[in-house]
């Protein structure tokens, strides 16, 4: 077996199902779950009925690991509606199976590991495929402070000069998860000029940038790129996917864009590695990339509840609504500290709200490493308010109530 898969960290589910694994929900309360990002809004109409006309001649054919030249086009045409990008759909861009594969693969073709200290660098609390891609790949991951002050977004001025220097690699992600920050303009600039500097490549993890709750929507890689005249798009590839923005993961439909002389490469991976995207599945992505009624309609959703949730938990949680993405990332109360032995105040928290109020959320712990005897996501945990807008509100009071009866 590969060395190196003895480095993999558990999943943070996998986590949850051992800390649950002798809990008894509440019998008396229907089981609510935001402990996982699964979209749960119903998947548009006319996306479902464009797969099911595609399948009359999709499955005939193998696929085209390039995918066909309509749907690079739809993906170039969003980008150029949303961000004002404009992208050659030819070399610019290529389909993925979903942001999470193609995140991890993407780093499989940039990191050279016979390079002595090659480095991935990545925010802390992350999405665990970075850690994981960068450990597969053979090179050593660094975690960035997080800054409590800015809604844990990354403190990039943490990192040494020296780690920079052994970079090859660095994901960020805007808006984040679990915390829903919003990169600025600025940052992207001390970015780009950080990667000039040093010559890594930078990954832009994009799946949350339809999810939002201010007027103005997240600024995207490419589009902070054109702002500062990179049109080249150097060393920058951005990520994005349909799973939350049209309510299909299950369709597992993204799609990558930016420097062409890394997207070549990294279609030649694909082509060896079995990455094309279904006929089928580009037929109905076609038709979801080219309809935004849907995605105002999701958006207007996801912001109802967030605005009904949102203040019941703010009563008993260190909690606020975040600039985007459908998460909310709340403190949970110092006494939860000492009740379980063994375990942080995160995890206590959740497995005593499962016992007692039969609600799922995920340990902030989980999603984040320990460094310098700090993990920045104890004390903490994640809410996914995927459900629908009245499952979600009852999922607040209950936890309203579960704070209140242990203060």
């Amino acid at each position: 077996m590969n060395p190196l898969l003895s480095r993999l960290q558990p999943y943070p589910f996998e986590r949850l199902r051992q800390l649950f694994a002798d809990v008894t929900p509440n019998p008396a309360l229907r089981p609510i779950s935001l402990g996982i990002g699964e979209p749960k809004h119903e998947a548009p109409a006319f996306l479902k009925q464009t797969f099911t006309d595609a399948l009359e001649t999709g499955l005939s054919n193998y696929p085209p690991t390039a995918g066909t030249p309509a749907f690079r086009e739809a993906c170039a045409g969003w980008m150029q509606r949303r961000y004002g990008v404009a992208l050659d759909a030819a070399t610019q861009v290529l389909p993925v199976n979903g942001t999470r594969e193609a995140l991890f693969a993407f780093a499989q073709t940039v990191i050279d590991p016979t390079r002595e200290g090659a480095t991935v660098v990545m925010p802390n609390p992350f999405y665990q495929i970075y850690e994981g891609a960068a450990l597969l790949g053979g090179a050593v991951p660094h975690y960035v402070a997080s800054d409590p002050a800015r809604n844990f977004a990354p403190d990039w001025a943490s990192v040494p000069g020296e780690v920079w220097a052994r970079t090859q690699l660095l994901y960020v992600c805007s808006p984040g998860n679990p915390a829903g920050a919003v990169m600025p303009l600025d940052e992207w600039k001390t970015l780009f000029e950080l990667s000039d500097r040093h010559g890594f490549v930078i990954a832009s993890d994009e799946c949350y940038s339809e999810i939002y709750f201010r007027d103005e929507p997240p600024l995207g890689g490419l589009e902070a790129a054109t702002k500062l005249g990179r049109h080249d798009f150097r060393r920058l590839v951005m990520f994005t996917s349909l799973s939350k923005r049209s309510n299909v993961p299950g369709l597992r439909s993204g799609f990558v864009a930016g420097d062409a002389s890394l997207i070549q490469p990294f279609q030649l991976y694909r082509t060896y590695h079995g990455g094309a995207m279904s006929t089928v599945v580009q037929a109905a992505s076609i038709a979801a990339w080219g309809d935004e009624a849907h995605v105002v309609d999701n958006r207007r959703q996801y912001r109802e509840k967030f605005a009904q949730a949102t203040p019941v938990l703010a009563e008993v949680l260190d909690v606020a609504l975040p600039d985007a993405a459908f998460y909310l990332w709340a403190g949970v109360p110092a006494s939860f500290a000492q009740a379980v032995p063994g375990l942080s105040a995160d995890e206590a928290f959740a497995r005593e709200l499962l016992a007692q109020y039969n609600v799922t959320v995920l340990p902030g712990s989980y999603l984040a490493r320990e460094v310098a005897g700090v993990n920045p996501g104890a004390g903490r945990i994640r809410m996914a308010l995927v459900a629908e807008t009245a499952e979600c509100l009852e999922a607040a009071q209950r936890i309203h109530s579960f704070v209140q009866r242990h203060a």
